[in-house]
């Protein structure tokens, strides 16, 4: 329960700016569980210690997120050598505890004038982070009703953004070269148990991946995902075994875990 009241705490820190803001990575994941029409898994969600909230760089954002942070008890970190630098949000004094991050889409060739990485972006009295495919979470976004008495122990009803289940999957497939081995074993993770909390839905989420998702892309972008999900899930790898041994409430088999995402993603990309 205490990253849920972190959670809470951060929510509530944030609510003038939660119409422009998508809670993104495993935040974004666990939240599909509080979903309505989706079915109660038997295992528990992957935890992460930090929640993900990305914007995009042509939003307004008016005010200050990061007085409001600072005034709900997080306290700024700054790390890096970029300018700005990249900044994190921290409750209490445990640096291994809960944290909150800013993250925006990065396009263009990633460098500025001069030759200087473009890598943050100051909006808000925030830093965010810059990341490559992250305008895909922000294609369409859906939004959750958190209700004061959920899980999430706010005190008045609150409404959320999150990625669409699609955007949220082949993101993962496209970031999938640029992530170290463990954040691979992961994502893996992350693209079966989506695909299974939405088993019951594929043919929504192909509609999703046709009529929504795959138009904001170039031709070349969606070429790509569709071969990536052949290539990352065709044959069981060193991702899947590793993939498989991450959770501990649960037994997974590699090839079952390989051949779930392979049928799942040929169901949604599929013409």
């Amino acid at each position: 329960m205490d990253d849920l009241n972190d959670l809470a705490r951060l929510v509530n820190a944030l609510r003038p700016w939660l119409g422009e803001l998508v809670i993104v990575g495993g935040w974004a994941h666990r939240l599909y569980r509080m979903l309505p029409n989706v079915p109660a898994l038997a295992y528990q969600s992957l935890r992460t210690r930090d929640a993900d909230l990305a914007f995009s760089a042509t939003d307004s954002l008016a005010g200050n997120m990061g007085a409001a942070l600072k005034a709900a008890g997080f306290r700024e970190d700054l790390a890096g050598e970029h300018t700005p630098p990249v900044t994190r949000y921290r409750l209490g004094g445990d640096d291994q505890g809960f944290y909150a991050e800013f993250l925006a889409p990065l396009t263009g060739s990633g460098t500025k004038r001069g030759g200087a990485p473009d890598a943050t972006l100051a909006k808000a009295g925030v830093t965010a982070q810059k990341l490559r495919y992250l305008d895909l979470l922000l294609t369409f976004p859906w939004s959750i009703q958190i209700d004061a008495g959920s899980v999430v122990p706010i005190e008045t009803p609150v409404e959320i953004r999150i990625p669409n289940p699609v955007s949220f999957i082949v993101q993962k497939l496209l970031i999938h070269a640029q992530r170290p081995p463990e954040k691979r074993a992961q994502d893996a993770l992350y693209v079966h148990d989506t695909l299974e909390l939405f088993g019951g839905q594929l043919e929504s989420l192909q509609t999703t991946w046709r009529e929504q998702v795959r138009p904001t892309l170039q031709q070349k972008t969606a070429a790509q995902i569709e071969r990536l999900a052949h290539e990352q899930y065709g044959e069981v790898t060193d991702v899947h075994r590793t993939a498989s041994r991450i959770p501990q409430d649960r037994k997974l088999i590699p090839e079952r875990l390989r051949a779930a995402c392979e049928y799942g993603l040929h169901e949604i990309l599929r013409d």
